[in-house]
């Protein structure tokens, strides 16, 4: 009884002080369902937020590739222009029939480390009823590592999975674009490119071209 008396002069004298123990109660459930309401809404919006992360890295993927095809793309125009005009001024130049000559050989830096691209165009002037050119390409270069001077040559022996991008095929022109990989500590001084006829030992003609 003593107990009892004692609760209810407790409660009484919460109620009287405006707290009502139904009411808080309700209040408490009340925000416990508020807090279990956020937490999914603020799981939705994580959720939201990792696929628009996840779609914002695929649209600029996107975009990284159609720039790297629209780059390709235009230099290839610009080569066709210049093969364009080239054989445009060769027809009005009157070469010699059956001339072989290299054109725009050129050698740059590529993407890698060591990877070095190499362009060049061969031309065969004024044969209408030649047979095609065929034969092979042999890229001397020369290059200095730890302070010696060497000559690495492409292909190299036993790579015959290379052979097939130095093999010459044509009529009246083929133009060539390849790259070739060195070690990163050698560093090229010039490159020479020969092209040999089958079955011939001797290079038919060379030229020299330094590192652009």
């Amino acid at each position: 009884m003593a107990g009892g008396v004692v609760w209810w002069a407790y409660d009484t004298g919460l109620a009287l002080a405006g707290f009502h123990r139904g009411q808080a109660e309700r209040e408490l459930t009340k925000l416990r369902e508020q807090v279990a309401t956020l937490k999914d809404e603020n799981a939705k919006l994580v959720s939201q937020s990792v696929y628009y992360e996840r779609q914002a890295q695929i649209e600029h993927a996107a975009n990284l590739e159609t720039a790297k095809q629209l780059k390709g793309l235009n230099e290839e125009n610009v080569r066709i222009q210049e093969d364009l005009a080239f054989f445009q001024n060769l027809s009005l130049s009157g070469a010699r029939g059956g001339e072989l000559s290299i054109q725009r050989f050129k050698i740059e830096h590529d993407a890698l480390p060591g990877e070095y691209r190499y362009r060049l165009l061969l031309v065969r002037s004024g044969q209408q009823r030649a047979k095609e050119f065929q034969g092979n390409l042999q890229l001397l270069v020369n290059v200095q590592q730890n302070g010696k001077k060497m000559v690495v040559v492409f292909p190299q022996e036993n790579m015959a999975a290379e052979d097939a991008a130095y093999k010459l095929n044509f009529k009246y022109y083929q133009r060539i674009e390849h790259s070739f990989q060195l070690p990163p500590d050698m560093s090229v001084e010039s490159v020479q490119v020969r092209v040999f006829e089958n079955g011939a030992s001797e290079p038919k003609i060379k030229q020299d071209v330094s590192l652009s």
